[in-house]
């Protein structure tokens, strides 16, 4: 048996929990933060529990911190010391190794120390342990909750929580002049998929105005060619690399094979996105990549993404599926062409 904590984007949660209860055996759940943060306890050990949900990665699941401890809070110093005594008692993982802490919050906590206060305990643990805090690429993650009534804390690597930013909260730094926050979707996209833009030479950004998507393709050295009858940003008018039709991207043609990447970011309905994907689907060379949102419009989210799913996979391999921190009232798709 083992117990978890697992983390979906605001109000998605009943979504992340209907994929493992179909996918882990005799789960069992609570919320802890309303439509956000929930517990989940299975009869399989955090070994299965990890190797299941990673073979069948669900859609909403953004995080989950397995739950090796959970200590009791008194609402003074003295929880602050009882983690530190946990910790030092996990040194035989830590030792010599690259670590990072993630601190997370319920409102209604009675733990009173603030992140940096926990992080400069926990520091001087690590110290002991020669092991080493840091913030980016650690070898293993010591998450805490701090829930009502207990520190609920886990020890694991990145990849078995699925993220190594606290709760899958993945930042990236607003640039000056940058067009639009649409920008941080692609990027995650690009972490969470394993993908590398700059590999591709040609792309077709579907949707593109105002250009958020279009600038970072550019940035990596793509040639763009941009659809939208909207305008784009006067930062991009006059690029070397940029070619932009006015157009509704219905009334263009390509020709085959012409694009070896296609991205797509529209506010329309997921049915007219998948018959607008799969009619430009012949101007994709062969094992082209798409990138693609899908809106949840409607009530039924699962439903939805299993009939895009379903429309799609005609000329698409399903590579994943995910509701990405930076996707709102959608989800991201990352396909490849048949």
């Amino acid at each position: 048996m083992s117990q978890w904590i697992g983390t979906a984007n605001q109000g998605y949660s009943p979504y992340a929990i209907e994929e493992l209860r179909r996918l882990l055996p005799e789960v069992k759940v609570s919320q802890l933060v309303a439509g956000e943060i929930f517990r989940f306890d299975t009869v399989l050990t955090e070994e299965e529990t990890v190797a299941t949900i990673q073979n069948n990665r669900p859609t909403f699941l953004r995080h989950m911190q397995p739950i090796d401890e959970s200590i009791p809070l008194r609402g003074d110093a003295d929880d602050l010391q009882a983690l530190s005594e946990y910790i030092r008692g996990a040194g035989s993982v830590l030792s010599d190794k690259h670590v990072s802490i993630h601190v997370r919050k319920a409102k209604s906590t009675s733990f009173s120390y603030s992140t940096a206060d926990t992080k400069g305990a926990l520091d001087a643990v690590l110290g002991n342990l020669n092991a080493e805090l840091v913030f980016q690429q650690p070898d293993f993650i010591i998450a805490i909750f701090a829930g009502e009534s207990t520190l609920d804390v886990g020890i694991g690597k990145p990849s078995d929580m699925l993220s190594d930013w606290p709760g899958g909260a993945v930042r990236f730094q607003r640039e000056e002049g940058q067009i639009s926050r649409a920008k941080f979707k692609l990027l995650e996209a690009e972490r969470e998929f394993g993908l590398n833009y700059a590999s591709y030479r040609r792309a077709l950004d579907v949707g593109a105005a105002p250009g958020g998507w279009t600038s970072l393709l550019l940035e990596r050295g793509l040639q763009v060619t941009a659809i939208d009858p909207g305008d784009m940003h006067p930062s991009l008018q006059g690029h070397p690399s940029l070619t932009y039709l006015k157009k509704n991207a219905s009334d263009v043609k390509f020709e085959r094979g012409k694009f070896d990447l296609l991205v797509c970011d529209m506010s329309w309905s997921p049915m007219q996105m998948c018959r607008l994907v799969l009619d430009l689907e012949p101007a994709l060379a062969p094992h082209a990549t798409a990138v693609v949102t899908v809106k949840l419009m409607h009530k039924k989210p699962l439903q939805t993404i299993r009939e895009v799913k379903e429309r799609l996979s005609t000329s698409f391999i399903i590579e994943q599926s995910r509701q990405l921190f930076h996707n709102r009232e959608e989800i991201t798709l990352h396909l490849i062409k048949k």
